[in-house]
């Protein structure tokens, strides 16, 4: 385990702040790495403690950059609820039983972009539809996806490699 995490965690979420605050290129576009973050949690760190975490990282975020209150936290606290079986599905169970922490190094690229993508799906998925209201029509809630999608996978696996417990390994 890595031991500064903390400190790495708060870091990139300083980072998540200053992308919101200074980094909006477009209506279309929304970049999130709290996804990520979520998942790159310790595994001994539970759903309950993953779900605390999330929430106040999403408030921190929405009182520090988003106008909006409680939309991160309302999108990123069901990631939390859901990452271990997001990470069952895409890992297996094996890290759970040997306690083991995810990683590019030990578990591959596409599995951890394929972890990243679920829990950002998810993410936007909420987020969007939480943003939108019902208000904007389904193309342009569409078109907000997946524009905003493939940007953040891009941008979250370097963070997961920051955050891992091998991260300065590759």
């Amino acid at each position: 385990m890595r031991k500064y995490f903390l400190v790495s965690y708060l870091l990139m979420l300083v980072l998540q702040i200053l992308i919101c605050n200074y980094l909006q290129v477009s209506p279309y576009i929304t970049l999130s790495i709290l996804p990520a973050m979520v998942l790159m949690l310790p595994i001994r760190y539970g759903t309950i403690v993953a779900m605390i975490l999330a929430f106040l990282s999403g408030l921190s975020i929405d009182f520090l950059a988003e106008g909006l209150t409680g939309i991160n936290s309302l999108a990123i606290v069901p990631v939390a609820l859901l990452r271990t079986p997001i990470l069952r599905m895409v890992f297996g169970s094996a890290i759970f039983s040997r306690r083991e922490d995810i990683s590019i190094r030990r578990h591959g690229l596409i599995k951890m972009a394929t972890a990243i993508t679920l829990a950002q799906s998810l993410f936007l998925i909420l987020y969007i539809w939480a943003d939108t209201s019902g208000t904007r029509p389904f193309t342009f809630c569409l078109l907000r996806f997946i524009l905003s999608l493939i940007p953040g996978v891009l941008l979250s696996l370097p963070i997961s490699n920051i955050l891992s417990s091998d991260g300065r390994d590759l």
